[in-house]
């Protein structure tokens, strides 16, 4: 490994520093990521059952918005559900900002990566070039050590730079689309706590059991 890092030249080092940005990217991103963790199932069904039995104190709001992002859109709807729909669907609105812009941490960076790392060993093609070129013009061809060592260099270097470059753009586009159908699934249980707050807040006093049965179903 030592060897081809050597014989790729020094482009060599921040071609392996970006995979090793990348690889520790994707491990955490696969770990954040998680379903249960984001939207943890059935959290919308307790939560209205909290509120329907007035358990839901300022305590438990509080768990509720430190226990998973999609809790910390449900409660800043709750906490703001007093104040009409509007107000309340601006506060899920700007917690929902901070919690995509949570879920999207470290994308761009590898992003990047995919678009720098190629680029990268592009550049250490075009040194391998020249250095055979200067080679053949100074000693012509006879010399096949010094032109094999050159290109050699430039295709190391263009390898290691599409081996890194090819699976962090996979999981750049895996994790978005990943961010994508969390951000749908929070966005859908958001919708649900607006429309039963405002129609309990509305038209009756306290929720009828088939509306809770309902809520959970969904």
């Amino acid at each position: 490994m030592f060897e081809l890092v050597q014989s790729g030249g020094w482009l060599m080092i921040p071609i392996l520093i970006c995979s090793i940005i990348a690889a520790a990217i994707c491990v955490e991103r696969f770990w954040t990521l998680r379903t249960d963790q984001i939207v943890p199932r059935n959290l919308l069904a307790r939560v209205w059952n909290q509120i329907r039995t007035h358990e839901m104190d300022a305590r438990k709001l509080r768990e509720l918005k430190t226990g998973s992002p999609l809790g910390e859109i449900l409660a800043a709807g709750i906490a703001n559900h007093r104040r009409g729909r509007d107000q309340m669907k601006e506060a899920i609105e700007e917690a929902a900002g901070h919690v995509i812009h949570d879920l999207e941490r470290y994308l761009n960076t590898l992003g990047t990566i995919a678009a720098v790392t190629p680029l990268l060993g592009l550049l250490g093609t075009v040194i391998g070039m020249i250095k055979v070129f200067s080679a053949i013009r100074l000693e012509g061809t006879g010399n096949a050590q010094v032109l094999a060592g050159g290109i050699s260099e430039a295709l190391i270097t263009t390898a290691a730079g599409l081996t890194v470059a090819i699976p962090a753009l996979f999981f750049y586009r895996f994790f978005q689309r990943r961010v994508e159908e969390l951000v749908i699934n929070m966005e859908q249980e958001a919708i649900k706590l607006v429309e039963v707050l405002n129609t309990d807040r509305g038209d009756r006093s306290e929720p009828t059991k088939p509306e809770i049965a309902q809520i959970a179903s969904r």
